[in-house]
């Protein structure tokens, strides 16, 4: 694949994270596929292809959607809160890599959650507890921290509570994953209406 699509992918997979927080917060139940991949993703750490840590594009194709939406200049949007998480998480995402106790530090937390991920499953309690409990000790500690907005009775829920960090542990792996392809801001102003056309193009293949 081209670096654009790499980069489209890997926009579509940091989108597509912050979308099922939304959901999450507000509704207490998300994609439970979709959720499935952006947990995955944090396993995925030495691809062939950057497509290999979603496994295919079809499994991306609401971030799709919503990039090509984003970048649409025909397209009105509000200030939606997913746009929020996601552009936040761009912020931290340049902190973060400039911080290599923290970096070590996740990595090692990932290694932690191998074993309830064998056990128990990607999805059990257990494995997204012990993600939630990486992105709490690491990302959480920045002074930018990222404000979920949703029903309060939703984030009181412990259970949803860690989904939520660990959906926002998988954003911040998409996006490393861009600027590893050679994401930059600037491109989502110059290249904007490239980046909606393979979005457009990536959102219907199988």
């Amino acid at each position: 694949m081209s670096a654009l699509e790499d980069q489209t992918i890997a926009l579509a997979g940091l989108l597509q994270s912050c979308h099922l927080v939304d959901q999450i917060a507000r509704e207490g139940r998300c994609d439970e596929q979709a959720l499935e991949i952006a947990v995955n993703s944090l396993f995925i750490t030495s691809p062939k292809e950057v497509i290999d840590v979603y496994c295919k594009a079809q499994n991306l194709q609401k971030g799709f959607t919503l990039l090509a939406e984003l970048l649409d200049k025909q397209t009105k949007r509000q200030r939606d809160d997913w746009l929020r998480y996601a552009l936040s998480i761009l912020h931290l995402e340049s902190r973060l890599r400039k911080n290599k106790e923290m970096l070590n530090a996740i990595a090692k937390g990932l290694e932690q959650a191998e074993m309830p991920r064998q056990h128990f499953g990607l999805l059990h309690e257990n494995t997204i507890l012990s993600l939630a409990d990486t992105y709490q000790k690491t990302i959480s500690t920045f002074n930018l921290r990222i404000q979920v907005s949703g029903d309060p009775n939703v984030l009181q829920s412990d259970l949803n509570a860690a989904r939520i960090r660990t959906l926002l542990l998988s954003g911040i792996r998409a996006a490393t994953l861009w600027r590893q392809v050679g994401g930059h801001r600037w491109h989502l102003l110059f290249k904007r209406s490239a980046i909606a056309s393979t979005a457009k193009q990536m959102a219907t293949q199988p």
